[in-house]
């Protein structure tokens, strides 16, 4: 099985009882990753190759008595969810959920959207009781609006509603104050602050331990850029037209600042998190290019900032760790190329039907700073 980009819960990881350990030998690429998975007595071992990468992946963490990884001193923790509660098993799977993580030492959960399915109905009340819900979890809780809680809600079984209506109803019940949410929030800084951009309240930052946390709106279905639903009528494709390009200009000038901040601060790291994946169309199909200035963005920056870099994303519902940067490029009769940036990783977190979670951490003594596990409820296999 692919090990690095591909680690999914289906196949050999969802019949594995636990992952037992994992060992990455060597500095160089190619590496090669020896993987030991133990089921009750039986131990099968797989070897494969990799690009050398700048966050590691880990098996199951060690645990202490209280369920938390063990830490040093200029280490922490932080988990990743997104993609789940698309229905009624969904949601008892993501209390058992919200349960183990609250049992965990963890500095913040991120949420990357998506919390309802594209189907069901984009009512306040589903808002309210989710809103509610996000506030049971012990740790702060920073949630970024999925697809399937705005752009999506014109689709008849959604309710036909006005997806940027329902944009504006996101940021009343989710981004009141500067405050995330959760039990014991923390303070974050609010694009809003900013007079000129005064409406993108859910794009957020703060810095913790010398790390700095990004959240972006760039949602799936292509980032709310064309072609639209018949369901919206031309005034609306107008409408959404003139907020994907002003939105997607707030992006990008929030994505500039955290790299100037991670410069000017000699941070150490910096951490993106948003709904859409950037990755899944091709390159060569121009009438899909929502996320064609994010990426060109992403790669110039990343280039120069020299620090280890991670995007966090959900929409398309599989597990994966990898570098994937594809640019358009005109000599490239594919009409892409695909460059490797040693100081940058996507992670995207599980998603419905899979309900669990990804366990971050950031070791100021390890060279790579992120590494990022899979963590599986055992209630929810």
């Amino acid at each position: 099985f692919q090990m690095l980009g591909q680690i999914r819960t289906g196949a050999i990881l969802r019949r594995a009882h636990q992952i037992f350990d994992v060992l990455l030998l060597g500095n160089h690429i190619p590496k090669m990753i020896l993987v030991v998975l133990k089921r009750k007595s039986c131990f099968f071992l797989a070897f494969t190759s990799m690009l050398s990468v700048s966050a590691r992946v880990d098996s199951q963490p060690a645990r202490e008595n209280n369920g938390a990884h063990a830490l040093g001193k200029r280490t922490f923790a932080f988990a990743l969810i997104g993609d789940a509660q698309y229905n009624a098993q969904e949601d008892a799977k993501f209390v058992n959920l919200r349960d183990e993580i609250n049992q965990q030492k963890l500095a913040f959960v991120l949420h990357v959207g998506d919390f309802k399915s594209g189907s069901s109905p984009c009512t306040d009340a589903l808002y309210l009781q989710r809103f509610a819900l996000f506030q049971t979890f012990t740790h702060p809780f920073i949630y970024v609006f999925g697809d399937n809680e705005w752009t999506d809600c014109h689709r008849r079984d959604a309710g036909a509603f006005d997806p940027l209506e329902r944009l504006d109803k996101l940021r009343q019940i989710f981004t009141p104050g500067d405050q995330s949410l959760g039990k014991h929030p923390i303070t974050l800084d609010r694009q809003s602050q900013n007079l000129l951009f005064r409406q993108y309240r859910e794009n957020v930052r703060w810095e913790h331990e010398a790390v700095l946390f990004v959240g972006l709106n760039i949602p799936g279905s292509n980032n709310n850029f064309p072609p639209y639903a018949t369901t919206l009528s031309p005034p609306q494709q107008a409408a959404n037209l003139i907020e994907s390009r002003e939105r997607n200009q707030a992006n990008l000038l929030w994505m500039r600042e955290a790299f100037a901040l991670v410069r000017t601060n000699s941070l150490r790291g910096l951490l993106f998190f948003m709904q859409g994946n950037p990755f899944v169309f091709p390159p060569a199909d121009h009438s899909l290019t929502g996320y064609g200035d994010f990426l060109a963005v992403l790669e110039s920056e990343t280039r120069a900032c020299g620090r280890p870099v991670v995007l966090v994303h959900g929409d398309t519902h599989s597990f994966r760790i990898d570098q994937p940067a594809p640019q358009p490029n005109a000599g490239d009769p594919r009409g892409f190329r695909i460059f490797r940036l040693p100081n940058f990783t996507r992670v995207e977190v599980f998603g419905s039907p899979e309900v669990h979670w990804v366990r971050g951490v950031v070791d100021a003594e390890d060279p790579a700073l992120f590494t990022f596990i899979p963590e599986f409820v055992d209630m929810n296999r």
